[in-house]
């Protein structure tokens, strides 16, 4: 068999079949990749590549030096796609609107700044726009970006948005994401059109690409939004 005999993805069905006949039996270490490789008759990193991907869905515990072993209870990850807001609002079948409310450079808040690994001090560029669905605000989005990645000049707002410039033009390979739901302050309620305390939910997310932070944003829907996701 050649070195180009397997693809990645049939090097993942092949051990996931280990896995489920127990063959690779729960907590079990697993062979070395060169081991792998060499058996199925294909490079080493195209062994890497498909362990990688069953160890994120929670089938194998991948540690540095220590080898890879089978999950004793393997776990099912949720993956969350980023959407593009105009998206979620004419998928409703609303017409969709957006408004720029803010752009301008400041100095980050030191603990933003120390969750993004960035030296006190440091000015990104901070966006801050309105979503709407018809004639309803829909999501306030007010966003940090990186200006070295996303310089004004390469990515003007004006007429669309910071989520739907850097879903289409900047890649990411990470990040961190948190949801919470709050009661909406004075400034906040004005925004979003909603009475001063009403319970309205947030999204919290930072991506990353190997090098750097890209961008950290807090994504805040009107009362009444329900998030739908899926499991695979």
């Amino acid at each position: 068999m050649t070195a180009s005999a397997y693809a990645w993805q049939s090097v993942r069905a092949e051990a996931l079949r280990r896995i489920r006949t127990r063959e690779w039996p729960p907590g079990a270490m697993i062979p070395k990749e060169a081991e792998i490789a060499q058996e199925l008759g294909c490079a080493r990193a195209t062994v890497n590549r498909a362990l990688r991907d069953l160890a994120e869905a929670g089938y194998l515990d991948r540690r540095r030096k220590g080898g890879t072993r089978v999950t004793e209870t393997p776990v099912r990850r949720a993956v969350f796609d980023i959407a593009i807001v105009r998206h979620e609002v004419e998928q409703s079948g609303a017409s969709y609107g957006y408004t720029l409310l803010e752009d301008r450079t400041e100095r980050l808040p030191d603990h933003l700044a120390a969750t993004l690994d960035q030296p006190r001090g440091t000015r990104w560029r901070r966006v801050i726009a309105l979503h709407s669905a018809g004639k309803r605000p829909f999501c306030l989005e007010d966003r940090w970006l990186n200006p070295d990645m996303v310089p004004k000049e390469r990515a003007d707002f004006a007429a669309s948005s910071a989520n739907e410039w850097l879903v289409r033009n900047v890649p990411f390979t990470g990040g961190e994401l948190s949801f919470q739901a709050r009661k909406a302050d004075t400034a906040l309620a004005s925004r979003l059109g909603c009475a001063r305390g009403s319970a309205v939910f947030g999204v919290e997310r930072i991506t990353r690409t190997d090098d750097a932070a890209v961008t950290a944003v807090t994504l805040t829907y009107a009362p009444g939004y329900r998030l739908t996701t899926t499991l695979g």
